[in-house]
């Protein structure tokens, strides 16, 4: 079951996301929000899988909000623009609804993360501690946490760099943090996350993994800084 938590400055807005949710069987719907920072201090104490976020908001974006929580669940944004549909999916959001949507569309946008969720959990179960088991076209490969160096986005595609093979696995990069445990990996820009016991080097704009310089992404900076002390 996903426990989900929605977040709107809208109360009508809310009352959609209540009906809907209603009918989902997987779904369950934990708390409401019309204040972004009672919000905030909620997930701060109590677990949730799935968020329903507007985006303009007053005080606070639906975006900053999820910028501020560390460890974020994962993220349906709902808003009636539809001018941050590119960066609501550079934070990897599951989905992204207009208002006003169907039923038919947000049961969709919940499959997504149902999915993820089922995923994460199914292959949390199937691997022997300190390992994971990875998508590789037919198939699925049993590979050892510590053998992975970094992971990165190209295209359809998510390549796991490990010393003396890459895998090829046609993932999200969602997905694929959802495999990776925290904070043994970092996410150091859109498209890599790194493991941090292979980091050999870090300069302001880099980081050096397995003898590779790899990009820190502006976004992503600040964590970094915050869990590095540089």
């Amino acid at each position: 079951m996903l426990k989900a938590v929605a977040i709107d400055d809208e109360p009508m807005a809310l009352e959609v996301i209540k009906s809907l949710s209603a009918r989902i069987p997987f779904l369950s719907l934990e708390a409401v929000f019309t204040n972004a920072y009672e919000a905030i201090g909620y997930l701060q104490k109590e677990k949730a899988d799935l968020l329903f976020l507007d985006i303009k908001m007053p005080d606070i974006s639906g975006i900053e909000l999820l910028k501020s929580i560390s460890h974020p669940p994962m993220v349906i944004f709902t808003t009636a623009y539809s001018e941050h549909a590119v960066q609501s999916f550079e934070l990897d959001a599951i989905d992204y609804l207009l208002k006003p949507f169907s039923q038919s569309r947000f049961l969709k946008a919940c499959n997504k993360a149902h999915e993820l969720y089922e995923l994460k959990r199914k292959t949390g179960g199937m691997g022997a501690p300190g390992h994971i088991f990875i998508k590789s076209g037919y198939g699925q490969v049993r590979v050892g946490l510590d053998d992975i160096l970094y992971v990165q986005s190209t295209g359809n595609y998510m390549q796991f760099v490990l010393p003396e093979e890459k895998i090829l696995s046609r993932l999200t990069m969602t997905e694929t943090e959802a495999l990776l445990p925290v904070p043994e990996f970092l996410r150091i820009h859109r498209s890599y996350i790194i493991a941090r016991g292979k980091v050999t080097r870090i300069e302001k704009g880099s980081v050096w993994v397995g003898g590779m310089e790899l990009p820190i992404g502006a976004g992503y900076a600040r964590e970094i800084a915050r869990i590095t002390g540089m």
